[in-house]
């Protein structure tokens, strides 16, 4: 696996990167450090804050490269992710609202936008990498997640939880709410969500990654972030 670190020194980027760390180690990646900056005179102090980023990657990553480059960050990063074939690319990003559509930058929305590689955007600190959680909405589409997603479970020893998020039915309905939300009754059923549900857990499964699937009626965004706050 390859990753691409990307920096303007900043202490969120110094965050981003420390997380990917762990996904570097657990997937004995090969590790790229960007670091970007708009004003050529601002280069000495990049360049410190990247010495700092590779002491971080040192005892994680088997190899570790490390780029300085001036210029438009969002330009720079997808010129480099197309001359460079990556498998994730790791960016910091700044929380922008408390809660709502736009909790990051309008910047790491473009790159996420603009780039073919995944990218993980990591908002504030955090140092253990447990639990990953899935939003699938039971199609095929999900495969690409999976693999990438699976592959670093198990090579970090974390769960992956799985959550699938249906319209709220009319509350003279609840029985039914209960009702799909067993998920032993959906996944043994032959309904397309429930094969497509069990197919998935079964992947996961088989490359030896410990999976639970969980069912959720409401606003998908809504649902989801109370999930994520759970686990």
């Amino acid at each position: 696996m390859k990753i691409l670190f990307c920096s303007d020194g900043s202490l969120q980027a110094e965050n981003a990167i420390r997380f990917g760390s762990l996904i570097a180690a657990a997937c004995e990646a090969e590790a790229s450090i960007l670091g970007i900056t708009e004003l050529p005179d601002e280069q000495s102090e990049l360049l410190q804050a990247l010495e700092r980023s590779a002491q971080i990657l040192k005892e994680k990553a088997p190899s570790i490269e490390i780029i300085a480059r001036s210029g438009e960050p969002i330009e720079e990063i997808v010129k480099r992710t197309t001359e460079v074939t990556y498998d994730l690319v790791v960016i910091g990003a700044a929380r922008k609202e408390a809660h709502g559509p736009f909790w990051m930058s309008a910047k790491a929305y473009k790159i996420i936008k603009r780039i073919i590689p995944p990218v993980l955007t990591v908002i504030g600190s955090r140092h253990r990498l447990q639990n990953i959680l899935i939003c699938s909405g039971g199609k095929g589409y999900i495969d690409k997640a999976l693999e990438l997603t699976g592959t670093i479970a198990r090579g970090a020893g974390a769960k992956v939880v799985l959550v699938h998020v249906m319209p709220e039915p009319p509350q003279m309905y609840a029985g039914l709410i209960a009702r799909e939300e067993n998920v032993e009754l959906l996944l043994n059923s032959s309904s397309l969500l429930g094969l497509n549900l069990k197919r998935v857990k079964q992947t996961l499964e088989a490359m030896g990654v410990a999976t639970e699937i969980r069912l959720r009626h409401g606003e998908v965004t809504a649902e989801l972030l109370r999930e994520a706050i759970t686990i």
